[in-house]
């Protein structure tokens, strides 16, 4: 059989992938905490539940628009407002099964073969396989040493050129947890205003999940809306990660071409959840409060037991619920003659050995660190981390 190019060109993702075998060895029966998920683990808030019951006793069955009901997009659009400081009206937003299928639907819509797209790394690892599916130009930017994982003006200014077509980012960042202040992304909308041609795309699914407190959206910045496309959803705020529910803000060329995509993909995302976020994203965001204090409490934990690894070094995230540590200093150590080459390998000793799955930081763009998710309960975080630590002890 053959497969497409666009198949071969994709990689399955690291995390799921980890995620996977870890599943495998737990049916074994074997005792492994998985900290690889960017899945909360607390319950979806009752008032949430109860209005997806409601909407299924009221028969919310039918196929929805393929762009989202109307009363939801007009909640998105004032969510917005309240939140961001941004004026999308209703026909700007496009509701999607995820803000992935969001991503992939604005890629697909924007980049032709060829077509140059700029991530500044450690990056989302579906970003970079997305725009390997369309065969688009990719070009990194390495985030300096020491910068808390955010890139500076003048790698912006040194990345962009009259080609790029396309800079994709996430604050707070899926892996590393930064989040760029107001101040910060003001100096990279100096840059970009002077490429028009190249169209942000502002990923910000963990935006309630920001414990500096310095969270604002890059289209909030003057002249910035007009050539950005606000991604996000309720799968971390809210802890909806089954329900499958992502949107965007962007200009309307946009939002009709995305819904041309989606049309012709999905079709409108699922009806219940699409009811259950309308209540979801009307609820004032201090429901959320009681979930972000405590990622901050387990980021808090895990910090102070890195502190004691010897030869981790691992910046202090300001968001999201994941850590990055710099691991490289066992590359080359062995466990039992198997030789720890990267990160990949290492990461595989610690599941097999250790029972402990994070995930490398290679799919990351970032190959000398692991991804470590803390969206898991104290206990389990202690244990892991004795685990590792064990583990790292005894190398050889």
């Amino acid at each position: 059989m053959q497969l497409s190019d666009a198949l071969l060109r994709l990689k399955e993702s690291s995390t799921l992938a980890m995620a996977r075998r870890s599943r495998e060895l737990k049916a074994r029966g074997l005792d492994i905490i998985d900290l690889c998920l960017g899945e909360p683990d607390f319950d979806v808030p009752d008032f949430i539940k109860d209005a997806a019951i409601e909407a299924i006793n009221e028969n919310w069955s039918k196929y929805p628009p393929v762009n989202g009901f109307l009363d939801l997009r007009e909640a998105i659009s004032n969510k917005f407002h309240r939140d961001n400081g941004l004026n999308y009206s209703p026909d700007q937003i496009v509701v999607s099964t995820g803000a992935k299928q969001s991503l992939f639907n604005i890629v697909f819509s924007l980049l032709s073969t060829g077509d140059e797209a700029i991530l500044p790394a450690p990056y989302w690892v579906t970003y970079y396989e997305q725009l390997h599916v369309v065969d688009a130009s990719i070009k990194v930017i390495e985030t300096l040493p020491g910068n808390n994982s955010k890139i500076t003006p003048d790698q912006l200014s040194d990345a962009l050129t009259e080609k790029s077509k396309l800079f994709i980012f996430s604050s707070p960042c899926n892996p590393t947890g930064a989040v760029y202040s107001k101040a910060e992304l003001e100096s990279l909308a100096v840059v970009f205003r002077k490429y028009p041609d190249c169209i942000v795309v502002s990923d910000e699914i963990y935006e309630h999940i920001d414990m500096s407190g310095k969270f604002c959206s890059i289209a909030s910045l003057d002249g910035m809306q007009e050539r950005t496309i606000t991604v996000n959803g309720l799968s971390k705020a809210f802890a909806m990660t089954g329900w499958r529910l992502g949107y965007i803000g962007a200009p309307l060329a946009i939002a009709k071409a995305c819904t041309k995509v989606q049309g012709q993909c999905t079709s409108g995302a699922n009806a219940i959840a699409q009811r259950a976020a309308l209540v979801a994203l009307q609820a004032d965001p201090s429901v959320i409060a009681p979930m972000r204090e405590k990622f901050k409490e387990r980021r808090e934990l895990l910090m102070k037991a890195l502190e004691d690894i010897e030869g981790i070094r691992c910046e202090k995230p300001d968001g999201a619920f994941y850590l990055m540590p710099d691991v490289s200093t066992y590359f080359g150590k062995s466990f039992n003659g198997k030789r720890i080459n990267n990160a990949g390998d290492l990461c595989t000793l610690l599941l097999e050995e250790a029972h402990v799955a994070v995930v490398s930081g290679e799919g990351f763009g970032s190959p000398n660190h692991i991804r470590i998710s803390y969206a898991t309960s104290n206990e389990l975080l202690t244990e892991a981390l004795a685990r590792i630590s064990k583990f790292l002890n005894e190398l050889e």
